[in-house]
C-alpha cells in the first residue's frame, strides 16, 4: 500500500544511483512496516528435551504460516520473555519442514524460573508489541505449565491482550491429563528405553549377573514401570509402591534382594532391577545423607539428579548387603537418562505431536487462552484450563502418579515380577537365614 505513495517521489529522481539507493530505502522501510503490521505468534520451550519437541514446533509453524502469521521461535525458554534483547528466530516453512521429524529441540531450552520481581520489572511487553504478537505458545512439563499459568494470570491482570496456550511435554508422563492420555515424548522414550533395557537384560542372562538400572521420572514412576514391564524385569521399584510405608534406601535394597533370592530358589542366577529416580525425591534428608551424595538443586528447587548416577549408588549399597548375606551374586549399574530425551520421535509421537500443533491453532481461533491443548482418545481437540488442574494453594500442577490399582499394573506386579512371599520362606531359608525380612508385601506394608 505504501509503494504508490513513495513512487511519486521516486519518479522525481533523475540520477540512477540515487534512484537505486532510494529504492532500497523504500523496500526496507516497507518490509519493516509489513512485519510490524503482520500478526505474529511466539513459541518457547522449557524444561528438559523430549522426543517430539520439534514436531510440535514445526506443526505449529506450518499451520500458522499457512494462515498468514509470522512465527517466532524464542531461544532460552522463559528467560527471553524477561530480557531486553530476546534471542529469537523467525521460522519459515522450510525451517519447520527440516526440523519436524528430528530429535532434540531446535529452540534452545532453559529451566529458567522467573521471580515475582521479574514479572513486575522485567517482563518484555515491547517484544510483544513491536512484533504484533497475538499468541504465546509454551511447550514443557509440569514446571513450564505452572509458569505458563503465572504468565497467563499476569497478562490478564495487566490488560495485556495476548493469548497463551501450553503444550504438555514430559517423558515422565506425570501431567494429569484426562483419561490417562500420555504426555508427548513418553511413548518414544519408553520405546527406546525398552530397547536398551532388553539389551541389558540379555547381558545379564549371558553372564549370569544382575544389573541395577535407573530410569528418569522425577515425581512418578511411569517411565521406569513402562520400560521395566516391556523388558520383563523381575523387580521394578517406583515411588508409588510406597503408598503404605515410608521410602527408605534399606527398603529399596531389600526389594532387590527379594527378587534375587526368589530367582535363586528357581535356579535362575541372572536378572535386573528397574528403579525410578523418583524414589530419590521421596527420600528424607537423613536418607539422602545415607546415600553419601551431596545434591545441588535447580531453579525449581528439585535435586539435580542428572548429575549423579542413582544406579551406581544403589548398586554399591546392594553389593555390600549381598556380601553381608554371604551371597556371591554380582551386579552392575546402568543409568537410563539423557539417552532417551533427544532421540528421534516414534511414529506414535510424530502423529500425536502433529495433532497437538494443529490443535494449538484450533484453540487460538476459538478464542481460548490460559489453557493446555488436549487431544482425547478420539482425536478431538479440547482446551484443558490450567486453573482447573492446579493446586489452589500453591498454584502448581500436582503430578500424576502410576495407578497401582489399575489392572495393567497389577497384572505386571502379580505375574511378571519375582519376589519372596510367605509360600517361599522354606525354599528361601536355604539361601538366607531370615526370608521374612525380604517378603515383598511386608516390605511395602501391603
Amino acid at each position: 500500500e505504501l509503494y504508490p505513495f513513495f513512487g511519486i517521489y521516486f519518479a522525481s529522481f533523475h540520477n540512477s544511483t540515487y534512484k537505486f539507493r532510494y529504492f532500497l530505502i523504500i523496500i526496507n522501510f516497507a518490509d519493516s512496516i509489513s512485519k510490524v503490521m503482520k500478526k505474529s505468534i511466539v513459541i518457547l520451550t522449557g524444561g528438559g528435551p523430549a522426543p517430539g519437541m520439534n514436531t510440535v514446533v514445526g506443526s505449529i509453524a506450518k499451520t500458522f504460516i499457512a494462515n498468514g502469521y509470522r512465527v517466532l521461535g524464542l531461544h532460552g525458554g522463559y528467560k527471553g520473555l524477561f530480557s531486553k534483547q530476546p534471542d529469537f528466530t523467525e521460522l519459515d516453512f522450510l525451517m519447520a519442514d527440516s526440523i519436524f521429524n528430528r530429535g532434540g529441540s531446535y529452540l534452545v531450552m532453559s529451566r529458567y524460573k522467573p521471580t515475582k520481581d521479574d514479572f513486575e520489572n522485567n517482563f518484555n511487553l515491547d517484544f510483544f508489541v513491536n512484533n504484533n504478537i497475538q499468541l504465546l505458545v509454551t511447550i514443557g512439563g509440569d514446571d513450564t505449565a505452572s509458569t505458563a499459568n503465572r504468565v497467563a494470570k499476569f497478562l490478564v491482570e495487566h490488560n495485556h491482550q495476548i493469548s497463551n496456550i501450553h503444550v504438555p511435554k514430559t517423558i515422565d508422563n506425570d501431567l494429569p491429563l484426562p483419561l490417562q492420555r500420555p504426555t508427548f515424548g513418553y511413548e518414544s522414550a519408553k520405546s527406546e528405553g525398552a530397547r536398551l533395557a532388553t539389551t541389558v537384560y540379555e547381558a545379564a542372562r549371558t553372564s549370569n549377573n544382575w544389573f541395577v538400572v535407573c530410569a528418569m521420572g522425577r515425581s512418578a514412576g511411569h517411565l521406569a514401570f513402562g520400560i521395566g514391564s516391556a523388558a520383563h524385569y523381575p523387580m521394578i521399584v517406583i515411588p508409588e509402591m510406597f503408598n503404605k510405608t515410608t521410602i527408605s534406601i534399606d527398603k529399596i535394597v531389600k526389594l532387590a534382594i527379594s527378587s534375587i533370592v526368589k530367582r535363586i530358589t528357581l535356579g535362575i542366577n541372572y536378572g535386573a532391577v528397574m528403579i525410578s529416580e523418583g524414589v530419590f525425591h521421596e527420600l528424607s534428608d537423613e536418607e539422602l545423607k545415607l546415600s553419601g551424595v551431596t545434591f545441588s538443586y535447580d531453579d525449581h528447587g528439585h535435586p539435580e539428579l542428572g548429575k549423579v548416577s542413582k544406579a551406581h549408588i544403589f548398586n554399591e549399597i546392594l553389593e555390600k548387603r549381598l556380601r553381608a548375606l554371604g551371597l556371591s551374586t554380582k551386579s552392575r549399574p546402568v543409568e537410563l537418562g539423557y539417552e532417551l530425551r533427544c532421540q528421534y520421535p516414534s511414529a506414535y509421537d510424530l502423529v500425536y505431536c502433529t495433532e497437538l500443533g494443529i490443535g494449538v491453532h484450533q484453540l487460538f481461533t476459538e478464542g481460548q487462552t490460559g489453557c493446555m491443548v488436549y487431544i482425547d482418545h478420539l482425536g478431538k481437540v479440547k482446551p484443558l484450563l490450567l486453573k482447573d488442574i492446579q493446586d489452589p494453594t500453591t498454584g502448581k500442577i500436582p503430578p500424576r502418579g502410576v495407578s497401582l490399582e489399575s489392572d495393567r499394573v497389577q497384572a505386571v506386579i502379580n505375574n511378571i515380577l519375582h519376589y519372596i512371599t510367605e509360600s517361599d520362606y522354606e525354599a528361601a531359608s536355604k539361601v538366607i537365614s531370615n526370608p521374612a525380612e525380604y517378603d515383598f508385601r511386608k516390605i511395602l506394608n501391603w
